[in-house]
């Protein structure tokens, strides 16, 4: 099936390969999905099942070694050619937010700071006023002026997820959000992302191996020994 309208993404026999000296690992193996414009997308399977390769694949980090995924129709990656990097960069800059496990802040920098920092190398138009905004709606404004060091790493998450969404993404990647928080921190972090596709419209696709976040997304897609199986 061909995406149609929106920003979707569609996959088809993504395959990525890597190589160990004379072993090759088959990471991802002849994946095809379809993920639509507004979807909460959550992909679970154990560690090494190859969800992260796959996140990395959508999100344009990374190239497949076969296989194709078309954005919004357009193609990004062509039976192993892909467009140039300087395209590549503009799409990653322009249309994907990026959160991971770590959280990736700079110390030296305030959460203000930290959040704002992609608006020094491209501000997206409509961006102005994105930092306050944010802060505000992830309840860190009485923490704008302090340093990662001096906050929770619950709130570090927060800024980190201000960060991926301050030059307005249309597709929010996740990447293992909650890996190194405890349960109540994982749970503040599952209804914001809630939150954030269901009152803002922002299509997310996320990587977890915890059951409980992994159903907060309205589909579920088990990758399972590098393929792909969709949940009920």
């Amino acid at each position: 099936m061909k995406a149609q309208n929106g920003l979707s993404l569609e996959a088809r026999g993504l395959t990525r390969i890597y190589g160990r000296g004379s072993e090759q690992i088959r990471a991802l193996d002849g994946v095809s999905l379809l993920i639509r414009k507004g979807e909460f997308v959550s992909f679970m399977g154990p560690s090494g099942s190859g969800k992260t390769t796959l996140v990395n694949l959508l999100g344009c980090l990374d190239n497949p070694t076969s296989g194709e995924l078309d954005l919004a129709g357009k193609s990004i990656f062509d039976g192993g050619k892909a467009l140039g990097e300087r395209e590549l960069t503009r799409i990653r800059r322009e249309v994907f937010g990026y959160i991971f496990q770590n959280f990736y802040l700079i110390p030296t920098l305030t959460v203000r700071e930290n959040v704002a920092l992609p608006l020094a190398f491209y501000r997206k138009p409509g961006a102005e006023g994105e930092v306050e905004r944010l802060l505000g709606m992830l309840g860190l404004e009485h923490r704008m002026n302090h340093l990662p060091g001096q906050i929770s790493g619950g709130e570090m998450q927060r800024v980190a997820i201000a960060r991926a969404l301050v030059n307005r993404p249309e597709i929010l990647l996740a990447d293992e959000p909650t890996g190194n928080l405890d349960t109540k921190r994982t749970e503040e972090i599952g209804v914001i992302l809630q939150e954030l596709n269901r009152n803002e419209g922002l299509t997310i696709v996320m990587v977890t191996h915890n059951p409980d976040l992994g159903r907060l997304g309205g589909r579920h897609i088990e990758i399972r020994d590098g393929q792909a199986y969709e949940l009920g």
